[in-house]
């Protein structure tokens, strides 16, 4: 493993030896044990989408390991002002020991990885959200014990989310069921990903159906950064596609909520059901976690 680009690229063995160090670091940070892996190492992070959860999480965590974290604006590098990714991979590689950047086109963290010489993380992009899943898995496993046949029902946009709770729910043994319009369903490679997992994906419309019996009922917002102009129609077309009573009582008798946040109360989660699951706070709280696994994993050797 040399950087974090989408979860198509990690093993199963690897996605749980993260998840494993994952744990291993929250215990210590919970126990005040120090645990200084990356002292005297320098991430990048570079921003152009804004966020809250990512910024504080990974600069906190290098922090926590004994590092540093550098944040980096559109406003502060010269990619937006026409210098290639390329040039900007490499000269970056010289001063850094990694780089995390939460972009639009997934293209741009690849070629980051492809020309600089220093591990990537991948924190966002319009395709692919691994750190999220990685936390996600993390807050899953803590609350049923294990993932061997446990369901997960995604309910909304087949967006970066859902692409990426495909390929690593599938890949740690779970089964996966998406509920969203026809016109927006999970990029094709990734339902191309699927195929080969039988009846452990299912695909549909109907949101009770996707969520009946499931263990991990998961929704993200139905407009995203990026789409806000688009926010009044995509009202119209996910309307119904919604986490709510009706969806949990088609659910398992314990399932557990996800949302990897912000939520629009009312829209794709009511009000009730956020209030009533936790799990989503220790959810977000597990981002901080997985990604300093991450970290150690990628830069402590490096």
């Amino acid at each position: 493993m040399k950087h974090l680009l989408k979860l198509t690229d990690l093993s199963e063995s690897e996605i749980l030896d993260i998840l494993n160090l994952a744990d291993q670091l929250k215990y210590e940070k919970k126990h005040n044990i120090e645990h200084h892996y990356l002292k005297g190492k320098s991430l990048g992070m570079i921003f152009q989408k804004s966020s809250t959860r990512t910024r504080v999480s990974f600069e906190t965590g290098m922090y926590q390991l004994g590092g540093q974290a550098l944040f980096l604006s559109p406003r502060d590098l010269q990619i937006g002002r026409g210098e290639p990714i390329e040039d900007t991979a490499r000269v970056l590689s010289r001063y850094l020991d990694g780089i995390m950047i939460r972009t639009f086109a997934q293209q741009e963290v690849e070629d980051l990885a492809k020309y600089g010489s220093i591990p990537i993380i991948n924190g966002l992009t319009d395709f692919a959200h691994p750190c999220q899943v990685l936390a996600d898995l993390m807050t899953i496993r803590e609350y049923k014990g294990e993932f061997d046949n446990l369901k997960l029902a995604f309910v909304g946009d087949g967006n970066n989310m859902a692409n990426s709770l495909i390929v690593g729910c599938l890949k740690v043994g779970m089964r996966v069921a998406i509920a969203c319009p026809d016109d927006h369903r999970p990029d094709a490679a990734v339902l191309e990903f699927a195929k080969a997992y039988g009846d452990k994906f299912t695909i549909t419309n109907d949101v009770l159906k996707a969520c009946e019996g499931a263990d991990a009922l998961y929704t993200d917002v139905w407009a995203s950064m990026g789409q806000e102009q688009e926010a009044e129609e995509r009202k119209n077309v996910f309307a119904g596609y919604q986490i709510n009573s009706d969806a949990l009582k088609v659910a398992a008798k314990d399932a557990m909520v996800l949302h990897c946040l912000p939520a629009h109360r009312g829209e794709e989660i009511t009000a009730d059901v956020m209030d009533a699951h936790p799990e989503i706070f220790d959810e977000a709280e597990n981002r901080l976690h997985a990604q300093k696994a991450v970290m150690v994993k990628l830069m402590a050797e490096a």
